[in-house]
Order: C-alpha cells, then structure tokens, then sequence
C-alpha cells in the first residue's frame, strides 16, 4: 500500500513542476507579445553600449591587476635589497658577546711576560674580528660626550655632574652596535640629570 501512495505522490509532483514550467513559457510569451521588436538600429546601439561596458570592465580589471603586480614588484624589490643590506644582522648580532668578551680580556692588566704576549695575541684577533665586521656594516654607537638618544642609547644609570649639560651621556657602561643604519643593541649608559 505505501508503495502505491508514495508513486501517487511522485506522479502529483512532477505533473505540478510540468504545470509550473507551461506557466512561466506562457509568461514569457506574452512578454514577448507585449514589448515590440526593436529596429535593427535599435537593436545595434543597445548591443554596441553593453559590448563598450563590458570593455570599460576589463580594462578596470586590467588596470587593478596591474597596479597589483607593479606594487608586487615593487615590494619585492625592496624586500630584497632589505635582505642584501642587512643578511649578516643574525652573526653580527650573535658575535656581539664575543666583541665584548674581547673587550673585558683586553682589560685585563698583564703581570707576567706569557701574559702579555697572550694580550698581544688576544688584540691581534680582536682587531682583525672588529675589521671583519666593520666590513659588513657594524659600528660602534656613540656615547660618551654625546647627547642622550633613546634610539641609540639605553640610560640605565643617572648621575649629577655640575660641569656637563643635562641629558649628556657620562659614561658607557656597555657598547651598543648599529648594523648600517639599524641598531642592534643600544648602548648602556649613564645620563647626566
């Protein structure tokens, strides 16, 4: 039993989708009826108006897409010479212990003959460290005498001196390095108040 209604209720509806689709054909038709043909003339500047939208569409899209591609490049173009200027920034960064290493052995007063040639020995390697870095862009940050910059210097200490302006770096208590013109560790100072 539930077979045959299940097939009456197949039947019911595709005799209502037919229904539906001769009714939307006779709606047409009399669309069709209702509106007059238009004169070939007509019919050509209606066809010529949309062929002209759909370029002045395209070209739009062609302008974007190229304006896209020209900021593309020129991203990457300034990506890349970023990268070139500052590819040794992570072993200049990570050698920068060693130089200050370096710099607290060279402090160091030498008592013996062995000790001093072992400083003589340390300052030739130092030097030659320093010089291979400065071939990459590293340089030491001004301080001491200068005037204080945030940018450069990291005040960690301040101290009153009558004789020195207010704001002047006193003394360096660690070196700052600057990689071309980015700044890799700012240098610990003591401010005058």
């Amino acid at each position: 039993m539930s077979e045959t209604n299940e097939f009456k209720e197949q039947v019911v509806e595709e005799n209502t989708v037919v229904e539906e689709q001769q009714n939307v054909q006779e709606e047409s038709t009399v669309e069709a009826e209702v509106t007059p043909e238009l004169s070939l003339e007509e019919q050509q500047r209606v066809e010529l108006s949309a062929l002209e939208l759909k370029l002045d569409e395209e070209e739009s899209r062609y302008l974007r897409l190229r304006a896209d591609y020209d900021n593309l490049k020129r991203r990457t173009q300034t990506e890349r010479v970023a990268q070139e200027k500052y590819r040794a920034q992570n072993l200049l960064t990570d050698l920068l212990p060693v130089l200050d290493n370096f710099e607290r052995a060279l402090q160091v007063e030498a008592k013996t003959e062995d000790a001093e040639s072992m400083k003589k020995g340390i300052e030739m390697v130092y030097r030659s460290l320093i010089e291979a870095t400065s071939k990459e862009g590293l340089e030491p940050v001004a301080t001491e005498g200068e005037t204080f910059d945030p940018n450069v210097h990291h005040a960690v200490m301040q101290e009153q001196d009558d004789l020195k302006e207010v704001g002047i770096v006193l003394q360096e208590l660690q070196k700052g390095y600057k990689l071309k013109d980015r700044v890799l560790r700012p240098a610990m100072v003591k401010v005058n108040e």
